[in-house]
């Protein structure tokens, strides 16, 4: 997409970190790269990553690795300060990815200074969930608001990636009078010709050889409290007599030391060989993970999208999602999966109603997941709204409007 004067845009994004470890948004950005690429525009990424890191190679667009940076999370870093001073003036219009850090206060002031727009990705930071979860996380947060409201007021557009975020987002802090633009949200299509995708079956295998010839279910992502693995290994356990022939895979990085003990209590209840942990997975073996399963399963107590959803969809596998994953309403309308409340009942419900189905109904849910993926997902159209923004501003087709306190 070009600008007035006939030449592609020119995009910023700015990220803390690319680290897999931190879950959807790092996923999310590197989608958006590809995409801003299909839609013709052109785009950069500065990080607060080591240059030589290995998550950054194959990017498909300039990187600048700014290397670590100081205060622990609130990644305080003078270097992306100047780098912003000496470059933010080249881009056509910036866009932050995530809150409650130093980047988006140095890109606000730059900005500002310089005059030019810029958006804010949220990527579900400002859910009510963590509110009630972390009340202590909660007071200082309060402290930091004016500063945090500061850089969400000024910015030309507030991202959300569903309207359910977006309005649970007001419920969190006062004031709260930003401009929300709810976008298209996803991944860019990963579809490989049948060869390729047989051999990231394959590769999957390799590495978990103890499943083949299993069904299973994967859970993809962070092994954290939100995400509900706890009440997964429990539901699996009260139905592992009525589902002999199911497995569970749980892959993700363990930030908060809490894998040893889900595989204690794994063990206890009599499935620690059921239950699988290859750590955090990516690329071929990713994907043909993915491709073997017999469905993803994602019990999170909180969920402003869930992109590992969507790629779940995108390999013609339906999901198990809780009604705290934003997006549940989709997959209830397209009927591509079942959806259940976060709770142990929920979970076991999802379980024991997913074994129930049957080959056939279980297969009769796959058969839509990839037509619901194409339909609703592709990133190309949440790059082409976000050049739309900063090209004519925004405009009542994609902005729910400015929330008043």
């Amino acid at each position: 997409m070009a600008d007035t004067l006939g030449r592609p845009m020119l995009i910023l994004h700015i990220i803390d970190s690319f680290s897999p470890a931190n879950g959807g948004p790092p996923e999310a950005v590197r989608q958006l790269t590809k995409a801003y690429i299909e839609v013709g525009a052109q785009i950069e990424v500065v990080c607060l990553d080591a240059p030589d890191a290995p998550y950054l190679k194959n990017m498909p667009c300039p990187v600048h690795a700014l290397n670590q940076s100081y205060l622990g999370r609130f990644a305080f870093s003078p270097r992306l300060w100047r780098w912003l001073r000496d470059n933010a003036h080249r881009f056509d219009g910036m866009v932050m990815n995530g809150i409650w850090t130093f980047p988006g206060v140095a890109l606000w002031m730059n900005a500002r200074r310089i005059g030019k727009p810029y958006g804010v990705f949220v990527h579900g930071a400002l859910d009510p969930w963590f509110n009630r979860k972390y009340p202590l996380k909660h007071l200082k947060k309060m402290l930091y608001w004016p500063i945090q409201y500061a850089v969400l007021r000024d910015a030309m557009a507030v991202f959300f990636t569903t309207d359910e975020e977006r309005k649970l987002a007001r419920e969190s802090f006062r004031p709260n009078g930003w401009n929300s633009v709810v976008v298209p949200y996803g991944i860019t299509d990963p579809e490989v010709s049948e060869e390729e995708a047989a051999s990231q079956v394959e590769q999957f295998y390799e590495k978990l050889p103890q499943l083949r010839g299993r069904r299973y279910l994967l859970f993809l992502g962070r092994i954290h409290e939100k995400k509900g693995c706890d009440l997964l290994i429990e539901a699996l356990a009260r139905q592992a007599d009525k589902a002999p022939d199911l497995d569970l895979v749980i892959a993700g990085p363990d930030q908060a030391g809490w894998q040893l003990k889900l595989q204690q209590r794994a063990k206890q209840r009599g499935i620690g060989s059921r239950v699988h942990w290859p750590g955090l997975i990516g690329g071929a073996v990713k994907w043909g993970a993915l491709r073997a399963s017999d469905a993803f399963v994602l019990p999170s107590h909180q969920e402003n999208f869930g992109i590992a959803v969507v790629e779940s969809l995108s390999m013609g596998r339906p999901v198990l999602i809780t009604n705290q994953v934003n997006i549940w309403p989709d997959i209830e309308a397209d009927q591509v999966g079942l959806v259940d409340d976060d709770t142990l009942e929920g979970i076991e419900r999802l379980i024991a109603g997913w074994n129930a189905m049957g080959t056939a109904g279980r297969a009769e849910l796959a058969g839509g997941a990839r037509a619901a993926f194409q339909r609703r997902y592709a990133m190309n159209r949440t790059a082409a709204v976000i050049n739309r923004l900063f090209l004519f501003g925004p405009s009542e087709e994609v902005s729910s409007g400015a929330e008043a306190m």
